[in-house]
């Protein structure tokens, strides 16, 4: 053992020892810049290879939430032995809703005690059991099937609250600042995939939900299996004074050999700093959230983040989403409803792509004013369209441009802005209580909309999200601050002082939040 340490302080020696030496001058007296070796194709085919794996378990997320649209019709048949009634479906279109808190403060436990990799295969397992439970609720006793259909229901919606943060927080510690924005924005656009291939799943399989659930649990196996391979992250490892496993962590991610031992000047500088960083937020004492509250650039990013958690929810995005069938159907859509649901589906995946791109180009002020405005209008003309007839397609091209819109703006912003409006020192606990707000409200809307429909009829309802749209757009253009350009620290003392400061552009895949 000895040796073995004298041979790995030799080479890291070595490779301090190199790191001073002058770069290589090439041609008409210019220093020659190589690419960062975090940067180079084999490094980032390993990095957007990994967060893929760990994504796949996220998909499971997208599967729930879209699952209620398909199993509307065969869950709620009369005709069956068992079957659902109105109220008892509502429960099962929202109560996933009502749990994802609990998950996420879950994962901000989980996620520091057994580490990013094993919070993965929690959530992957916890998948699994539900859609198992779901594929075999009983097919004689309706109170049976009703409270194992709840159960699955209810692990589903701490397994969503758990998917919330693992792969962000591992895709943004594996990562190089040039593909960081785009691997932290997966776990987005692998929820959008999973409602859109659920969607799939019912435009094929109308009459047999509990094959859909089997299909869905095979996946969620496969999603476990992926995992297995993935090394866990180098932050985590050095916290955890697991400094061998931290190293072959990182050459693995930096495209060298899975080695314990660092001979890159570059990659032992990155560890070092890593190491460093780690230490220094270690020994500092951090205070209680509850007095930080008390704080100017606490409590006013949380006032205006629950603000749009609330638009992102009382506009409708979700119900369009849980009950995208129903809509279409009710609102007269000629061509087959499933199908609508997957342009639906498709137009999200499509549009949340960019979204790192378009939230740079326009702010976030712009992107939240177009996409309340656009929503508001779009909610307008679908409650009009028995009076707009001559309009071929009306309601489908509203409710895909609605969905469309709500992707860039008022449904991601929420998820993008908790990266950048809360202090370091509490940004864990302020943006757990700010995401277990918004899925709450989300249940709250989810779970009264059939009321709210029955009540008022579905024009009104839709009228209702127009105006919703339209105040979410003012209180946008009149709270919402501009982040673009920014740093962590300007953002911070704008909130703590009231006083704006002029911002030079940044690029977003350099904002890295823990």
């Amino acid at each position: 053992m000895p040796n073995e340490h004298k041979e790995e302080n030799g080479e890291e020696f070595e490779a301090l020892r190199k790191s001073r030496v002058p770069r290589v001058v090439s041609g008409m007296n210019r220093p020659y810049q190589p690419k960062p070796l975090g940067e180079q194709t084999r490094a980032l085919r390993r990095q957007a290879i990994m967060v893929i794996f760990g994504n796949l378990g996220v998909l499971s997320t997208g599967l729930s939430l879209g699952l209620p649209t398909i199993t509307n019709g065969p869950m709620k048949d009369s005709s069956a032995a068992v079957y659902l009634n109105d109220s008892e479906f509502s429960w099962f279109a929202s109560v996933n809703l009502f749990f994802a808190p609990v998950g996420g403060l879950l994962s901000g436990l989980l996620l520091d005690k057994l580490g990013r990799k094993r919070t993965m295969y929690v959530l992957n397992v916890f998948g699994f059991i539900s859609w198992v439970l779901m594929a075999t609720a009983s097919q004689q006793d309706q109170y049976a099937m009703f409270m194992q259909l709840m159960v699955a229901r209810c692990i589903q919606g701490i397994g969503m609250g758990l998917s919330s943060a693992p792969v962000g927080v591992y895709s943004a510690e594996i990562s190089t600042p040039k593909i960081r924005g785009r691997l932290i924005l997966g776990t987005s656009i692998s929820v959008a995939a999973g409602i859109t291939v659920v969607y799939i799943l019912g435009y094929f399989i109308r009459d047999d939900w509990r094959l859909i659930a089997m299909i869905c649990g095979a996946f969620q196996c496969i999603a476990l299996l992926c995992v297995m391979p993935m090394p866990e992250s180098p932050n985590w490892l050095l916290t955890k004074s697991r400094l061998h496993e931290a190293r072959k962590s990182l050459n693995y991610f930096r495209g060298l050999e899975k080695k314990p031992v660092i001979t890159h000047p570059e990659v032992l500088s990155e560890f070092n700093l890593l190491q460093k960083n780690i230490q220094l937020a270690e020994g500092e004492k951090k205070p209680s959230f509850f007095k930080s509250l008390k704080l100017p650039e606490v409590y006013k990013p949380l006032l205006i983040l629950m603000g749009l958690f609330t638009f992102q929810q009382i506009t409708g995005i979700f119900v369009v989403i849980v009950y995208a069938v129903q809509i279409a159907m009710e609102a007269g859509v000629t061509i087959d409803p499933f199908m609508c649901a997957i342009m639906i589906g498709v137009a999200r995946v499509v549009t949340t792509c960019p979204m790192a791109y378009i939230l740079e180009k326009w702010g976030r002020r712009r992107s939240g004013l177009i996409s309340a405005l656009g929503m508001g209008v779009c909610m307008t003309l679908l409650a009009l369209h028995k009076n707009l007839t001559s309009i071929p397609y009306l309601p489908v091209i509203t409710i895909v441009a609605f969905i469309v819109l709500s992707t860039l703006g008022l449904y991601t912003l929420p998820f993008f802005m908790i990266s950048e409006v809360f202090p370091q020192k509490v940004r864990g606990p302020a943006s757990g209580l700010t995401v277990a707000y918004g899925t709450f409200i989300s249940f709250v809307v989810t779970k009264t909309y059939p009321s709210m429909k029955a009540a008022i009829g579905n024009e009104y309802c839709f009228v209702t999200y127009a105006v919703l749209s339209f105040v979410g757009a003012v209180f946008v253009y009149a709270c919402l601050p501009e982040t673009r350009g920014r740093t962590l620290l300007e953002i911070e003392e704008e909130f703590r002082s009231g006083k704006k400061k002029p911002a030079e552009p940044v690029e977003m895949e350099e904002i890295y939040v823990k």
